[in-house]
């Protein structure tokens, strides 16, 4: 893969698509916090959107940093203020009745399906067995393709972009993910602080990649072996890509695998012996867990409470039509939308041409700007209301609603410059691509071979597999 095709500079090819994006309530990050790097919510926004930044300093303090694809990498020098200043004031504006029309039409979608499955796809109008068993394995990704869609309708409402007020806003988005087996408020929480602390390598929530020295350890290795070891084999990729795809919501949410492990950290003592994992007391369900504050916990039993109500849903359902039914109808339809939320995460934040910072380099431009947009043509900007295409500024102003994100994302773009990235080429089957590639090419981060002072702050993605720029060779240490 050339370099220049994810490194998406500014003047990008294609128009920018929509959005849609999620939860952005004010809480507190579950490490603690600098005064310096706190969120400050404006009137206009919940979101993080508001927060001023300094400028980047001057890139003779950085020296040459490289990314993985080999580009010269230079750290944002532009401001939150610049970004919003240059997007039209009506991007703005949110519309409850024009968001609850999309509510509908996705319903409608649900619903038009099945009924017509469960009256054509039958043995009398279709004999062949096996092109019955093929027509709902179509329908499985279809209704899965619709699910994702009201997924990122509720994750819109999480971040206030759904309409003016926030108490419609959380009504609609806990049924919504209730009734998709997502924790609404516990996921809406954790999710905002993932959005005050994007590319944070002690304090992001979500897709937070290993060091370099975590990598090591977890291949039973030596950091200094790390640039010497044989290549990964593609199909330890391929199992590793299965398994992400298939459980890899379910654990995060019961592990928080991908957030940070500093809930030491968490001001109120919550995460005091606590860490991720299994058993480790890090969960999206219980309100005790380190992920939140005190105030929290009754948000985390109303979530809990939605949940129950969609598994008692189930459950009657299950008894009533027969579990093989509701195989079909919901729970294989159910892990398409989980597949899909974790590839669409998974490629928003992981991609070789992105840093990530630690404490001391971080900013939130910097962060927010650690993020890529994709294409995923016909099914990306209609069925999943353009969460994949336009990211970036969703990052920067998540209170802006999906309809509104094209324009926006156009408006920032001069604003952005090279920092703007994305990877559109190949359309829908480049995303699909990206997936390999970042899997195969994005393993741990570890700053340019060579650099000193604050350019060690700043952590690329590098691999064993011999791919880009490679691994820094390290002497033993004696």
């Amino acid at each position: 893969m050339a370099p220049a095709t994810a490194s998406g500079l500014a003047a990008a090819n294609k128009p920018a698509l929509r959005r849609g994006r999620s939860a952005a309530a004010d809480s507190d990050s579950s490490a603690v916090v600098s005064h310096s790097n706190s969120p400050r919510p404006s009137p206009s926004s919940t979101s993080l959107s508001s927060l001023a930044s300094d400028d980047a300093a001057p890139a003779d303090k950085y020296g040459k940093m490289i990314d993985t694809y080999g580009n010269e990498f230079q750290v944002p020098d532009f401001t939150i203020k610049d970004i919003r200043d240059a997007i039209p004031k009506h991007c703005f504006e949110r519309s409850a009745i024009r968001s609850m029309g999309y509510v509908f039409r996705d319903m409608a979608l649900l619903a038009t399906t099945f009924y017509l499955w469960n009256t054509y796809v039958t043995p009398e109008f279709i004999p062949s067995k096996p092109a019955r068993a093929a027509l709902w394995a179509v329908y499985t990704v279809l209704q899965g393709l619709f699910g994702t869609g009201l997924w990122v309708l509720a994750h819109e409402c999480g971040h206030g972009a759904f309409s003016p007020s926030q108490t419609f806003n959380n009504l609609i988005g806990w049924i919504l993910h209730s009734a998709l087996l997502v924790p609404y408020f516990s996921w809406q929480l954790s999710h905002s602080k993932h959005h005050k602390a994007t590319g944070n390598m002690e304090r992001d929530m979500v897709f937070l990649p290993r060091t370099r020295e975590a990598q090591a350890t977890r291949l039973g290795r030596m950091v200094h072996e790390l640039s010497e070891l044989t290549e990964e084999t593609p199909i330890a990729t391929f199992i590793h890509l299965i398994g992400q795809q298939l459980i890899g919501w379910w654990n995060y949410l019961l592990t928080n695998v991908t957030g940070h492990n500093n809930h030491e950290r968490q001001r109120e003592g919550r995460g005091k012996g606590k860490k991720n994992g299994y058993g480790g007391g890090v969960n999206h369900f219980d309100p005790r867990s380190p992920l939140y504050e005190n105030r929290d916990a009754a948000y985390i039993l109303l979530s809990d409470v939605g949940l129950a109500i969609t598994i008692s849903a189930l459950v009657y359902l299950g008894k009533t039509f027969g579990w093989s039914n509701m195989l079909v109808w919901y729970f294989l339809p159910y892990l398409w939308v989980n597949h899909w939320l974790v590839a669409i995460t998974f490629l928003q934040h992981t991609d070789p041409s992105l840093p990530h910072y630690t404490e001391a380099e971080w900013n939130f431009v910097r962060g927010a700007a650690a993020t890529i947009d994709r294409e995923f043509g016909f099914v990306g900007r209609h069925l999943l209301h353009g969460i994949i295409e336009t990211h970036v500024l969703h990052h920067y102003v998540s209170t802006i609603p999906f309809y509104n994100a094209d324009e926006a994302t156009e408006a920032i773009k001069p604003v952005m410059g090279r920092h703007y990235r994305a990877d559109t080429k190949d359309g829908s089957a480049g995303f699909l691509k990206a997936m390999w590639t970042s899997a195969r090419w994005c393993q741990w981060v570890e700053p340019t071979e060579g650099v000193e002072g604050p350019a060690k702050g700043v952590l690329f993605f590098r691999n064993r597999n011999g791919l880009g720029t490679k691994p820094a060779k390290m002497a033993p240490v004696a």
